[in-house]
């Protein structure tokens, strides 16, 4: 599938143009379906993205706003996806919009599975807007490379909406989307920065190996969007 690559000068005008693309894929989504959904990740490159993104004025009690992944800690955990994007996004306009986190009451995030799958019940999908990042070493959601769960993590014939992954070379358990819920999406974006993630980026696209660098999983089973600044 085709990667379209949309390249910019500086984060600031990624962002400004980013945030537009957003909005307006959201608003069309609430004009055919009544709701739309927007399934973000964290780390530190889209936290200037997401405070823009909040201060657009659209419909934001009919988004239903989740996470690709997320660490298994408590949500207020610097380490925590939730915490990033409760203090980034959902605030000002975009305050009043409906968020579902991944993290639960359960130890262990594998027996929390079923309840994540649970608590999606109402969101429609396809996802109107899906935003992925991905590591250094090609990892995107929590689909890490160096996890024993991989294979079954881009199982494309998996039923399985998420699953529980340990990382060997990153910090703590997590919970992930599977390939095939990642792939449910209208719009599928990759949001990176800096010349290193252009470079693992060509890396991945130099290669097939799905295992070896998850990204490319994604980017051979559906149209992506390359957003990139330096």
């Amino acid at each position: 599938m085709p990667l379209i690559q949309s390249l910019y000068e500086t984060t600031d005008a990624l962002n400004q143009d980013f945030c537009q693309r957003i909005s307006t894929l959201l608003e069309q989504g609430i004009e055919q379906n009544g709701r739309a959904s927007l399934i973000v990740s964290g780390g530190r490159t889209p936290a200037a993205l997401f405070g823009a993104l909040s201060q657009v004025p659209l419909a934001w009690d009919k988004v239903d706003i989740s996470l690709a992944d997320e660490r298994w800690v408590d949500v207020n955990d610097d380490a925590s996806n939730e915490k990033m994007v409760r203090a980034k996004l959902l605030v000002n306009k975009a305050a009043t919009a409906n968020f579902i986190g991944l993290k639960t009451a359960h130890d262990d995030a594998q027996d929390a599975v079923q309840t994540c799958r649970a608590n999606f019940a109402d969101v429609a999908r396809p996802f109107d807007v899906l935003i992925l990042g991905m590591g250094e070493d090609g990892h995107t959601a929590s689909l890490f490379p160096c996890s024993t769960q991989i294979t079954q993590g881009l199982d494309l014939d998996s039923e399985q909406m998420f699953i529980a992954v340990q990382p060997t070379t990153a910090p703590n358990q997590r919970m992930s989307l599977t390939l095939p819920a990642l792939l449910n999406s209208k719009h599928v974006f990759l949001h990176l920065t800096g010349d290193s993630k252009k470079d693992v980026l060509a890396k991945a696209l130099a290669d097939d190996d799905e295992l070896a660098m998850p990204i490319r999983a994604v980017l051979n089973n559906t149209r992506v969007e390359l957003m990139w600044a330096p």
